[in-house]
């Protein structure tokens, strides 16, 4: 597919997202305003571009199941971390409240099994609802992890698995599904994908770290959350007595970060390390890309690894 042709299906999806809106008033208003700002739709086009192999009549509905569920997970993501904004605005738990917040996910989680069972495919189904509850497995083993020091490498590589590659991986996998794609093609995409998704939620925690910069959100909020992210794992494993007691305090306290703070951590190694680290990630989705036969999608997938991993917001 050509950059015009994805966003007209894109442009489809959000149609069909936004189609036969609830008529009671607090619904329409709650989702009217979560979908009025545009997100990235990375998870939606991985979907429409992994289809696109043999088109099929429910590609588009399919892509608005995605959608759908990424959405309902960042609207809870806002209620369990108490976000300020989202996507540039400010977060539905800010404008009205936690409860308004996780009633609004449930019903858009709604809206997206409604859309599964009319497109009637059980291996869909049972992808998307696999998918669904390691990303909630994901969230929980976060909350678990808050200000925990001693979190292994493999336990934060998990969490970037499940929050964020597992619905990259399902996205591609699902689309090839409805393709009826082979084998080979269905394990391929959905490698380059999952590797895609860790990349991107490596990539969000470095932006997390950015110094002056307008990356669309609030900068630090790991930290003042408590999450020990890549950068502040990697900086407290080199760190003497003396940076640990300092990073240790910063974690545990709720007071403003300094670019003291910042400036520690890169020294470190935390920035350097998690770059690295980044760098793995699109390498293993590159070469599951180069894996794929159909040389447009192919290019695609290889398009998206590059943007994920030279993205500035």
């Amino acid at each position: 597919m050509n950059n015009k042709e994805l966003s007209k299906e894109l442009k489809l999806v959000e149609s069909l997202i936004r189609k036969d809106l609830n008529k009671e008033k607090i619904i329409f208003n709650l989702y009217k305003y979560i979908f009025k700002s545009n997100g990235k739709k990375m998870r939606a086009m991985l979907n429409l571009i992994a289809s696109s192999i043999k088109k099929n009549k429910n590609r588009i509905k399919l892509a608005a199941v995605i959608e759908l569920l990424h959405t309902a997970t960042l609207v809870h993501d806002d209620v369990v971390d108490d976000s300020p904004t989202r996507r540039g605005i400010k977060s539905v738990n800010k404008i009205w409240s936690n409860s308004h917040g996780v009633l609004i996910g449930d019903y858009i989680y709604s809206k997206a099994f409604i859309f599964m069972v009319e497109i009637g495919n059980k291996e869909i189904l049972k992808e998307l609802a696999d998918a669904t509850n390691d990303i909630s497995q994901g969230e929980l083993i976060q909350l678990e992890a808050i200000r925990n020091l001693d979190i292994t490498l493999n336990k934060l590589k998990k969490i970037s698995y499940f929050k964020t590659g597992r619905l990259f991986e399902a996205s591609a996998k699902t689309g090839a599904i409805i393709a009826n794609a082979s084998v080979k093609y269905k394990e391929d995409i959905s490698e380059c994908a999952k590797n895609l998704g860790v990349l991107f939620q490596i990539k969000d925690d470095l932006l997390d770290y950015s110094e002056g910069e307008e990356i669309g959100k609030p900068t630090f909020q790991d930290i003042k959350e408590g999450k020990v992210t890549y950068p502040f794992y990697f900086a407290y494993k080199n760190a003497n007595f003396d940076q640990k007691k300092q990073l240790k305090e910063l974690l545990k306290s709720s007071r403003k970060v300094k670019k003291n703070d910042i400036k520690l951590i890169k020294s470190l190694g935390g920035i350097a390390k998690t770059n690295k680290l980044a760098s793995q990630y699109h390498e293993k989705s590159i070469k599951y890309a180069k894996k794929i036969k159909d040389l447009k999608i192919r290019k695609e997938m290889i398009e998206l690894a590059n943007t994920a991993f030279n993205r500035k917001k």
